[in-house]
């Protein structure tokens, strides 16, 4: 099963079960090399996660285990935010998805 690892909106509650439809379970983890930053588009600011190679930065999130549907739901959930899922390697040393802005 793929892992989705998440440092913002994908970790609540209310967002789970509308989007996946149910509660996801998760641990804690980090995404090294990493800084939160603030993509805003409008008058809606949205978290994301900004790679500076800094080997001391972190993000902080969870990394779910889910289904390849459940990961295509969240293709869907983030689109309309401009993020793209990338391929991660966590503290842990999991390999996990990420969403990131992408300016295209």
């Amino acid at each position: 099963m793929p892992l989705l690892f998440s440092y913002g909106t994908l970790q609540q509650e209310d967002v789970q079960r509308s989007t996946f439809g149910r509660m996801l379970s998760g641990e804690r983890d980090e995404l090294p090399q990493h800084e939160r930053a603030v993509v805003v588009q409008g008058e809606l600011r949205h978290a994301n996660a900004k790679f500076n190679g800094d080997v001391g930065s972190r993000v902080a999130g969870t990394v779910f285990e889910v289904t390849d549907e459940e990961l295509a739901l969240a293709d869907t959930f983030e689109a309309p935010f401009e993020y793209e899922r990338v391929e991660v390697t966590l503290e842990s040393g999991k390999r996990a998805w990420a969403f990131v802005f992408s300016a295209t």
